[in-house]
């Protein structure tokens, strides 16, 4: 089932405009973490006449409202991916190509929780994200 172009594109938010419908139209697209450049590359691609800037203050928006999963990259980039579920969840991601799994946390919800109240924490947010390489990318590594 395709969203490209769906005008009741949900997690818009409050401020529901243009270019923010065109940002979300690209992330729903894209099979991947991508980064605000990527994005916006992608829009001027697609012909949206949509800032640099206006991308990055969209793209915090929408992850202050939990509309987009974030992951921080170690390299200090930020990317982003349109959430299929309103689940937490976590994220298997291929280091080569950037394709993205939402798996559940299993296990990872309960140390979490133990970790967090064996040093006194209460617990109020954890991420877990899971690197490899997909089933596409990992003959390719293989073989060097």
């Amino acid at each position: 089932m395709s969203t490209r172009n769906d005008p009741t594109i949900p997690k818009l938010g409050v401020r529901s405009t243009r270019q923010r419908a065109a940002v979300v139209n690209v992330l729903r697209d894209l099979d991947a973490f991508a980064s605000a450049k990527t994005i916006h590359e992608e829009l001027t691609r697609r012909n949206y006449r949509v800032g640099l800037t206006t991308v990055y203050r969209t793209l915090q928006s929408l992850a202050d409202i939990e509309a987009v999963d974030v992951l921080n990259m170690a390299s200090g980039e930020t990317r982003y991916r349109h959430c299929d579920t309103d689940e937490h969840h976590h994220h298997l991601v291929c280091t080569d190509c950037g394709k993205t799994e939402e798996i559940e946390g299993g296990p990872v919800e309960a140390w979490a929780q133990q970790a967090a109240q064996a040093h006194g924490f209460k617990l109020t947010a954890h991420t877990a994200e899971v690197f490899g390489l997909c089933s596409d990318c990992a003959p390719r590594h293989s073989a060097s």
